[in-house]
């Protein structure tokens, strides 16, 4: 008898387990593509990208929950970024926290000591996380006083050493400019023009930040085309209406970046000149107060943006 009871209890809820079942729902697959979808970026107007996010915008956060923060950059429409840092991980360890949120590193920041003094290591780093760009973002030099020609012609002696090992891994070095680089000599002579025509353009390429390029009051649109295939990066960030221009110290309070299309940098002209001369690769950073706030605002204008 209780064999049969507990044959009997097997097969009603087998019977429960089927009639359940059969009212469940189907799978949608559309809405599972919907809302990747709602994950993209959608370009409506003249820009087209690639986009990616500059993760020092956020580092703060990243910091605090790497998978939390990545999944929140994916949220926003971005499928690459660009690195500072890999916040106490491996390369491979960071590398797959960005596969798992469905992220790719295409470019990354080195200090510049560490070029010099572990350039192999740099490298292997690079090749581990899978980018295809490395860089640096800052050349020492002592606080308050100019950054000269001499130390250039000696920057870029170092660039084109650095450039040429990294393109025998199969990777591209390039600098990103800070500001300071655009202080000319007492005979009129600018130090960028030095880093720029004393690096070979098969090893080393640069990175513009348009916002440090219109600090020292360079116009960022005829730079681009006064050095034509020579850039192949892109920060993008906005300079507050007001904003004073003519520094050459490659500082500025937080409060002067503003949200992309809010500011006083004519993005229209810039976007145009760097389609032209053939920008690859594009990133959003944001060192405002607020860049979780501001950096989706960013996106929106770009998505839409005419010129």
């Amino acid at each position: 008898m209780r064999r049969i009871q507990i044959f009997y209890s097997f097969l009603m809820a087998a019977a429960l387990l089927v009639a359940g079942c059969a009212t469940e729902e189907p799978t949608d697959d559309t809405d599972a593509a919907a809302d990747t979808a709602s994950m993209d970026i959608n370009y409506t107007g003249d820009f087209s990208g690639p986009l990616g996010l500059q993760l020092w915008s956020i580092r703060e956060y990243m910091q605090q929950d790497i998978p939390g923060t990545l999944a929140w950059v994916r949220e926003q429409g971005f499928e690459e970024v660009e690195l500072a840092g890999t916040y106490n991980l491996s390369p491979a360890q960071f590398r797959a926290q960005l596969d798992s949120a469905g992220l790719q590193a295409t470019a990354m920041h080195a200090p510049f000591d560490r070029m010099r003094d572990s350039l192999n290591v740099v490298l292997d780093e690079a090749e581990a996380l899978g980018v295809e760009y490395v860089g640096v973002a800052w050349i020492p030099h002592e606080e308050g006083q100019p950054f000269t020609v001499d130390m250039a012609r000696e920057t870029a002696a170092r660039f084109n050493t650095w450039g040429q090992a990294a393109t025998e891994r199969g990777l591209k070095f390039f600098y990103h400019t800070h500001g300071y680089e655009f202080e000319p000599a007492s005979d009129g002579e600018v130090p960028f023009d030095v880093l720029m025509e004393e690096t070979d353009p098969e090893d080393v390429t640069y990175e513009m930040d348009v916002f440090w390029v219109s600090h020292p009051g360079v116009d960022a649109a005829a730079l681009l085309r006064k050095y034509p295939n020579r850039w192949a990066l892109m920060h993008i960030k906005d300079m507050k209406e007001g904003t004073p221009t003519g520094d050459y110290s490659g500082h500025a309070p937080a409060e002067a970046q503003v949200p992309v299309g809010s500011g006083q940098i004519d993005y229209a002209a810039v976007l145009a000149a760097a389609e032209e001369v053939g920008v690859r690769r594009y990133y959003v950073e944001d060192e405002s107060p607020d860049p979780r706030g501001n950096i989706p605002t960013s996106v929106t204008w770009l998505e839409s943006a005419k010129y």
